[in-house]
């Protein structure tokens, strides 16, 4: 906004009475100046020396040492520096004079205004506006165009290009209605009505509403403006907010003609939902319901408690008005944070609910029976999805083994006892070309030697006592085509390996009693816990038929030397325990998964699914407490003759530090690894004076 103390001409001179004409002179050529202001002694001003009384003086030839005290005016224009530059404009356009003399709040002289003073001004102040408006236009997210009185496109900005996709030589002094044939009605009832009227306008990458209006141009004529709202982004929300209404009366449906009476409270536990069965056991109103706190309406309910735990629950049998019903109560989860609590009460015709419960309990045995039977069939039962590990070694195993698994040389997998060599061997031939075909597992330890032979290769009839009518076919007929797994075959006999050395060349064998030569194409995987090189060095096991069997080698590492696959195994293990078991297992204390961690594994992965099973066996609050462990592992006792901060807190503090780390800082997620409550948890971090710092 323009000042008008900015824009006036100083005057930093001192003219008074007594001076000389030849002074004034030089004064008002070299300000060029039509006037000047004359002052007292003291400043104040007593009237103005014009061009016009200067002219006079010469005319009448006074010399140019004559003072001006005669010429001087004493009736002067005058304005005050804090004038407002409204009023100063509406002045200056209703006086007949060019020059006004400007007087400070003290009544000083400050300077002089002229109207050129105010049209460099105004014209300032116009450019200024107009660079500003300009900007405001090109940065709008609007798209702006405005045309001479012909609709003539005279004036773009950016967002219009961007909006119809042209360029501005495509858009500039062409008609309006040339480039948007749409405008030709609202041009026509701007002519008659002159109000602002709007079309819906579509360009290729957007969706718009066009506004057009009118404007005076110099001379009286009318332009038109129109403006381009793009209204893609409200359409999409006005959907999104459509689908939000939807589900919600989806929602509100499933309400009033659910079965079991529901609730649902918000984050601060107040009810926002409730269902008619609900009201009815319960006998509320539900317009005394909503908006309150269940724990004041409700508080037997418990459903609160769930804002701690994070975990979803179910309550013991409770009843109301006779009637017996369960709580079960499920947390609504959002980045990790309850929001919500919604309440499932299960109250009709509990008796039916148990019968439905025991025909679950026969479909579970006959798919159990299925899967047994399943199990017992000739076929690969896991894939790579089979194997979880968190561990970098484990992975490149993993996608080394499914390269090798596409091709057909024999592969060898090592490790010791329990480590998964069966799982990679399933894995493999599940991710090979003989997926189809069939999977064929002998346990080289568990078959007697004497009967290795025949398990390996078959019999004919009468081939010896005791066998059958018919004969027998050997795993290397039924794995025709497919993989044949030879599990511990470092525990095969001299003789039954150079047996299997000559299939393995010649792919070709006899049965036993046999004479007929018969061909098989059949993949070999083996696995051995056995150290073959050094059983080759004592000559137990045959030279030529290790290095046909070592053509690649997988060594799988035991669990101690990867143990951060350890909580990803007990996760997975836990879920599986508790189909089987029937059990319903939640998470591991604090103390008891240290003990897990610590622990060397020697029976590796088979060693911590026993364990497991006999801890979600023995637990009984839902959660793995350290004296659920076998005696070789519980160590709490010896952790509690300890006084308070030596090893049992220093424990205690390494596990939230580890749960810490693991969750990357996410307390709910920590204590939910801990099986503690977030509050719980809150309360050892300040105990303990955990940082974010520590942890890391």
């Amino acid at each position: 906004m323009i000042r008008f103390e900015d824009i006036i001409s100083r005057f930093d001179g001192k003219i008074t009475e007594e001076t000389t004409l030849g002074e004034a002179i030089q004064y008002m050529l070299h300000h060029k100046w039509n006037l000047v202001p004359v002052t007292d002694k003291g400043g104040k001003l007593t009237g103005v020396f014009t061009r016009s009384e200067m002219y006079k003086m010469i005319l009448e030839e006074k010399e140019l040492t004559t003072p001006i005290r005669d010429a001087i005016k004493t009736q002067a224009f005058t304005l005050q520096t804090d004038t407002p530059f409204e009023i100063v404009e509406k002045m200056v356009q209703n006086s007949p004079v060019g020059t006004g003399v400007v007087l400070n709040p003290s009544g000083g002289v400050a300077g002089l205004f002229t109207k050129t003073d105010m049209v460099l001004a105004l014209l300032e102040s116009s450019n200024l506006l107009k660079e500003q408006m300009e900007t405001i236009l090109q940065h709008s997210p609007i798209g702006v165009l405005m045309t001479d009185e012909n609709s003539m496109v005279t004036y773009i900005n950016d967002r219009i290009c961007e909006m119809s996709g042209k360029s501005p030589s495509d858009l500039l002094q062409i008609n309006l209605v040339c480039l948007f044939p749409e405008f030709a009605e609202l041009l026509q009832r701007q002519n008659t009505k002159g109000e602002a009227e709007y079309i819906s306008l579509s360009f290729p990458r957007c969706k718009t509403v066009a506004y057009l209006t009118t404007y005076q141009r110099m001379g009286g004529q009318k332009g038109y403006i129109a403006l381009f709202h793009d209204i893609s982004e409200l359409e999409r929300i006005s959907l999104d907010l459509e689908t939000v209404k939807n589900l919600k009366r989806m929602l509100e449906t499933a309400l009033e003609n659910a079965y079991d009476g529901i609730i649902m409270t918000d984050k601060k536990g107040r009810v926002e939902m409730v269902s008619p069965p609900f009201l009815e056991l319960f006998n509320l109103d539900k317009s005394r319901i909503i908006g309150r706190k269940i724990d004041e309406v409700l508080p037997s309910l418990k459903l609160t408690h769930v804002f701690e735990t994070q975990m979803a629950e179910f309550s013991d049998f409770q009843e109301e008005n006779g009637i017996s019903y369960i709580v079960h109560r499920i947390p609504i989860m959002q980045d990790g944070v309850v929001i919500g609590v919604i309440g499932k009460i299960m109250f009709r015709h509990l008796h039916e609910v148990n019968n439905l419960l025991k025909k679950l309990q026969k479909a579970e045995n006959k798919a159990n029976f299925y899967k047994k039977q399943y199990k017992q069939s000739e076929s690969a039962r896991f894939s790579w999805e089979h194997i979880h590990s968190n561990d970098p070694y484990m992975e490149k195993l993993k996608r080394s083994a499914a390269k090798a698994a596409k091709g057909r040389s024999t592969i060898l997998i090592r490790g010791e006892s329990g480590t998964g060599k069966e799982l990679f061997a399933h894995a493999i031939h599940n991710g090979s070309a003989r997926c189809e075909e069939k999977f064929v597992e002998v346990n080289c330890a568990a078959i007697p030697e004497d009967l290795l032979e025949s398990e390996f290769f078959g019999y004919e009839e009468g081939a010896f006592t005791g066998a059958k009518q018919k004969g027998k076919i050997g795993k290397f007929d039924l794995a025709n085509g497919g993989t044949l797994f030879l599990d511990e075959v470092g525990d095969m006999s001299l003789s039954l390996q150079a047996k299997l050395l000559r299939v393995l060349q010649e792919r070709e064998f006899y049965r036993v009693g046999g004479t007929t030569r018969i061909k098989v194409d059949v993949r070999i995987i083996a696995a051995t816990n056995r150290n073959l090189e050094e059983m080759v060095k004592n000559g137990s096991f045959r030279e030529d038929l290790y290095y046909r069997l070592n053509v690649i080698s997988f060594r799988i590492p035991a669990l101690r030397e990867r143990p951060r696959d350890i909580e990803v195994l007990m996760e997975v293990i836990i879920e599986e325990m508790n189909r089987l078991l029937g059990t319903s297992i939640t998470g591991i204390s604090s103390l008891a998964r240290n003990a897990f961690l610590e622990y060397h594994w020697p029976g590796n992965v088979r060693e911590l699914k026993n364990v497991l099973e006999r801890a979600m066996t023995f637990a009984e609050h839902g959660k793995i407490k350290i004296e659920d462990l076998p005696e070789y592992m519980n160590k709490i006792e010896s952790f509690q003759t300890f006084p308070a901060g030596t090893l049992y807190e220093e424990s205690e503090k390494k596990a939230i530090q580890k749960a810490l780390l693991q969750s990357r800082g996410n307390k709910a997620e920590a204590a939910r690894l801990l099986g503690i409550s977030r509050s719980g948890l809150y309360e050892k971090i300040k105990k303990f004076d955990i940082t974010t710092q520590s942890v890391r």
